[in-house]
């Protein structure tokens, strides 16, 4: 789940919306953890204890209710990995100077390969693991490299100067929103942790799930507060790595090369993988022939990407589209927590009920005042 919130959108929307509201988005970050922690808790809980993939969930719930999620998961999803396609073209140019598009296409083998593996599972949560740890390490390393402005970071993440609820919007919707939030729930489901016996490991992973994408978040954050703080000007066409160039030099801007790239493969396999777990359930043919679905999706992906282009745009809307998706989600799933046909003995706790209406009410009004700042 982790490694799935930390994609190439997540590398361009910290970078994009530090440049834009500076110290004040640390405000941002501490708000969009809040609500992650708020989302999450209640999906992997209420998923895991009813032992129900989140479309089945739905449909048990209300017949229907279940296709129309998994079509907004999965169109998600889809946003999700052209964009994450184009992160490791990204990422591959800067480590070696191949053309973006080039580097996609041999990304796209990769994950492929990562699938069609004897052990796709195993391999899978490995592989996303080590990049993930691989991309905390590095970008450490250039936050402490840009010398950022600690203190006031520190001041305006409690009382910023500016305070914009599309960045909100984004960031929620680029950790929890859309496929993401359920990525790991489905994971946990088809490795056989679930039922009343496994809650406190369920709320284990789903907070710490939320810390590293926010530690990650927080020295992303650091390291372009430290650079722009110091006038630079970031590339329009790849911020990210404008960051790492000005902060560490040419060895920083190979370090992005391998952060991008590690942080759009292991998106581009979460998010191939967790929208096919919402079709999967729906016939036997899906769940049988997985594997090519999951291939097909990469492989679609790849070729909208090499088609439409643009991928800093592509990647900030993405986090967008999926912010909106997540209190209709969220929604679902806390009115099935209290429907004791679907929930059996277990009685979901009244102050996580609280707390995901909260999100679903605050995400709503955000997302209702971003579509209005949008259309006008």
């Amino acid at each position: 789940m982790a490694t799935s919130a930390i994609g190439p959108g997540f590398l361009t929307q910290t970078t994009v919306f530090t440049q834009q509201l500076t110290a004040s988005f640390g405000f941002v970050i501490l708000v969009s953890v809040l609500l992650d922690i708020g989302a999450q808790l209640n999906i992997w809980r209420v998923l895991t204890v009813t032992e129900y993939h989140a479309q089945d969930l739905a449909n048990a719930l209300a017949p229907g209710l279940g296709y129309m999620l998994a079509a907004l998961v999965v169109l998600g999803g889809l946003a999700f990995n052209i964009g994450n396609i184009a992160g490791c073209g990204l990422g591959i140019q800067a480590l070696s100077g191949m053309d973006t598009i080039y580097g996609a296409l041999l990304s796209c083998g990769i994950a492929l390969f990562i699938f069609w593996l004897k052990e796709a599972g195993k391999a899978l949560d490995h592989f996303a693991r080590w990049l993930g740890i691989l991309m905390v390490l590095l970008t450490m390393y250039v936050a402490i490299s840009s010398h950022p402005p600690v203190v006031s970071a520190l001041q305006q993440s409690i009382w910023p100067a500016v305070i914009d609820t599309k960045t909100i919007v984004t960031l929620v919707g680029g950790t929890v929103g859309g496929y993401i939030s359920f990525a790991g729930a489905h994971r946990l489901l088809d490795a056989g942790i679930s039922g009343p016996g496994n809650i406190r490991e369920v709320n284990k992973s789903a907070v710490s799930g939320i810390i590293i994408t926010g530690i990650m978040r927080v020295l992303l954050f650091l390291a372009a507060l430290g650079v722009v703080t110091q006038g630079a000007v970031l590339d329009s066409g790849n911020p990210p790595a404008a960051v790492f160039r000005f902060a560490a030099g040419e060895i920083g801007y190979r370090f992005f090369g391998m952060v991008m790239w590690s942080a759009a493969i292991t998106s581009v396999v979460g998010a191939a993988y967790t929208s096919v777990s919402f079709l999967k359930t729906f016939h036997p043919f899906i769940a049988k022939q997985e594997r090519w679905f999951i291939s097909f999706v990469i492989v679609f992906s790849t070729a909208v990407f090499i088609v439409v282009g643009e991928p800093v745009r592509l990647l900030i809307m993405a986090g967008a589209l999926n912010g909106l998706i997540l209190p209709v989600a969220l929604a679902v799933i806390l009115i099935a927590s209290s429907r004791k046909r679907l929930t059996g003995a277990y009685k979901h706790p009244l102050w996580m009920q609280v707390a995901g209406w909260l999100v679903v009410i605050i995400m709503s009004w955000l997302c209702a005042v971003t579509i209005r700042n949008w259309l006008i």
